[in-house]
């Protein structure tokens, strides 16, 4: 008879990745009482009126690793993603003036991801993320807010090409030593991007 050895840190890793699963399938699906739904209200209107921008991610199997990596990322960029039902994100965001999101039309569990400074920051993150071929299929675009307009999945898969403020800031050291002739074509070609976006907000309106 052959025995296999088995490693505690692979056994321990699969572990808290099932419990965590478990976990937050529970809290999830778990009624709440209505002190708690005032208190994921305030804490999602609250996050709504400090941010610049909000991405709806849908995600499956999202272990804890995953989880903690993502979560740093966001932080490093004063990001942060929080999950709540559908039908609180709903009354919080209408309550915000987005009346045209309706989160009941994402499949599965949703989160909303914050950013606080940077616009493009959390679509930009989250595509990085997804760049990875076991990630991409446990967390995916869904859409998202920019400047109180609903995005669709498309849009913010566009932001997350754009380049970011701190992008943005090395290229313009990069260009103050060379012919003003640079300078102003690297500028151009992002605002021409930026403005391809705006154009497709506009357009959905």
């Amino acid at each position: 008879m052959i025995y296999k050895v088995v490693n505690l840190a692979e056994v321990i890793s699969a572990f808290l990745s099932v419990f965590t699963t478990v976990v937050t399938q529970f809290f999830y699906y778990m009624p709440k009482n209505k002190i708690q739904k005032q208190e994921i209200l305030r804490n999602l209107t609250e996050k709504m009126k400090k941010s610049k921008s909000v991405v709806f991610a849908g995600f499956n199997a999202f272990g804890v690793k995953d989880n903690e990596i993502l979560r740093s990322k966001l932080r490093a960029e004063n990001s942060e993603y929080y999950v709540a039902k559908k039908t609180l994100m709903n009354i919080a965001f209408k309550d915000q003036n987005v009346e045209s999101l309706n989160a009941r039309a994402f499949d599965g569990k949703i989160a909303a991801i914050f950013s606080y400074e940077d616009e493009v920051a959390p679509a930009k993150i989250l595509g990085e993320f997804r760049k990875d071929k076991e990630k991409e299929n446990k967390i995916f675009f869904l859409g998202g807010i920019l400047e109180n307009k609903l995005l669709s999945k498309e849009q913010v898969e566009a932001l997350s090409k754009l380049p970011s403020k701190h992008e943005l800031y090395g290229k313009l050291v990069g260009t103050l030593n060379a012919p003003i002739s640079g300078f102003v074509n690297v500028l151009a070609g992002n605002l021409r991007n930026f403005v391809g976006v705006l154009k497709a907000i506009s357009e959905k309106k």
